[in-house]
């Protein structure tokens, strides 16, 4: 087939996007300039991942601590059975499938949690930040980041058939603690644990922010929507809230005080119990990468143990550890979060 006559030859592979009237080929030029992180590169965030990169934004940041497991395959779509044998962290599974889409984006993968001593680096360069989490207290965290900086950003969650997703322009629309204060206490909303997720339910709402993400990064601000979406794949429901009203709330603790508790680390927590996972996530921050070779040869004789450069797996007494080099470790079969600090002290060390 000859390329259409009209569309640079650097930009032949998004004809048929440069040809929605709506975009035009300044607005792929402007995509092809920009720089988006994604925060969590679970099941939304390999979606927008693989939506932005097909899009061509120029430069992508994709960050996660975690590692891929098969229960992930239903609805994580940048991963197959290979990765959950290669034992790989999603950020650099995830990296590796993007560059095979489109070698013209710049790809930086990074495995770490995402905390008030990282974000500013993380999101500090990028024009727009993307919400592939599972937690609102990350999304409190990106929210305290994005209103310092004046950065926009794109909020979505998905439990069982249900969604949501809203834009956050700091100065022009409400932020996130504008509309959701506070998250509710544990125990009182659906987890994915509980009600589980549908694997389309995450699509598209996922598609939802990454349409946002184009009209953003495109410069089409006119188009950008400005009311929280709520959705309900099952019964098919759709439903629309303004949220106009809410900006400026001069009691909001973020953008009407300007308290930004969570980045500060005044909010928030080093240890966290994994969404669905009967697990534990304990963030022990070191000076120094963990030496593998070593803590492996000191867990040898107590339990089973591989590594490779990415992580460090021990299973012993019926929990399963995940090690990795800044010292985090998922530590499986407990939800308890106080057990697993004292099982993480046992056999990795304070």
């Amino acid at each position: 087939m000859q390329p259409f006559a009209d569309v640079p030859a650097e930009l032949e592979r998004y004809s048929r996007q440069i040809r929605f009237q709506n975009l035009g080929e300044d607005g792929q030029r402007n995509l092809v300039r920009s720089r988006v992180t994604i925060c969590g590169c679970g099941a939304l965030g390999t979606v927008l991942a693989n939506h932005l990169v097909r899009a061509g934004v120029g430069f992508v940041r994709v960050v996660d601590r975690d590692f891929i497991e098969t229960h992930n395959l239903q609805r994580q779509i940048l991963f197959d059975e290979t990765d959950v044998a290669e034992n790989l962290p999603k950020a650099e599974a995830a990296a590796r499938k993007l560059r095979a889409i489109n070698s013209q984006v710049t790809i930086e993968p990074v495995v770490t949690d995402i905390d008030h001593t990282n974000i500013l680096d993380l999101v500090g360069d990028a024009d727009l930040i993307l919400d592939g989490t599972d937690n609102f207290e990350t999304r409190y965290l990106i929210n305290d980041a994005a209103v310092k900086l004046g950065k926009p950003w794109v909020f979505g969650g998905v439990i069982g058939s249900e969604g949501q997703t809203m834009t956050i322009l700091p100065g022009q629309t409400p932020c996130l603690r504008c509309v959701i204060e506070t998250s509710p206490p544990p125990g009182m909303t659906p987890t994915c644990e509980t009600a589980g997720v549908l694997g389309p339910a995450v699509a598209v709402v996922a598609s939802f922010e990454a349409v946002e993400a184009i009209k953003i990064l495109a410069g089409k601000h006119e188009a950008i929507n400005r009311e929280l979406l709520m959705v309900d794949l099952w019964d098919w429901s759709f439903r629309r809230l303004k949220i106009a009203s809410l900006k400026g709330k001069v009691d909001c603790p973020c953008c009407g005080r300007r308290e930004f508790e969570w980045l500060e680390g005044r909010m928030g927590s080093h240890t966290t119990a994994l969404c669905g996972r009967n697990a534990v996530q304990v963030a022990v921050r070191r000076d120094q990468p963990l030496d593998f070779a070593e803590l492996a040869g000191r867990l040898a004789p107590l339990g089973q143990v591989r590594h490779n450069q990415y992580m460090l797996r021990f299973a012993t007494e019926g929990h399963e550890f995940t090690v990795f080099p800044d010292g985090r470790a998922i530590i499986k079969g407990t939800n308890d979060i106080a057990k697993a600090r004292t099982l993480y002290a046992q056999f990795v060390g304070s």
